[in-house]
């Protein structure tokens, strides 16, 4: 189960995700608290990731994207599978 796209709905203290695989079918429903969301995308591999246009949108796409650099991937490796997942 490879989720290669995450929809993120915010509000001011659970927020509910919806990801879904290659073949657009939903793996995953899940709603998680404010100080859940960090350690959630720090355990899953890169994805897409559709995010309200908002403050709090900004904040936690910058908190995903801490999440996945800190790992042993470098910045690169990130980037390049986000890239490869959006031309695809």
């Amino acid at each position: 189960m490879r989720i290669t796209t995450i929809g993120l709905d915010l509000a001011k203290n659970v927020l509910q995700l919806h990801g879904v695989n290659e073949n657009g079918v939903a793996v995953l429903r899940k709603q998680l608290k404010r100080n859940q969301i960090a350690p959630f995308f720090a355990r899953l591999e890169p994805c897409l990731i559709g995010i309200e246009a908002c403050g709090g949108g900004a904040l936690l796409g910058r908190q995903a994207h801490r999440a996945w650099t800190s790992r042993e991937d470098d910045g690169a490796a990130v980037r390049q599978a986000v890239c490869q997942d959006q031309q695809e």
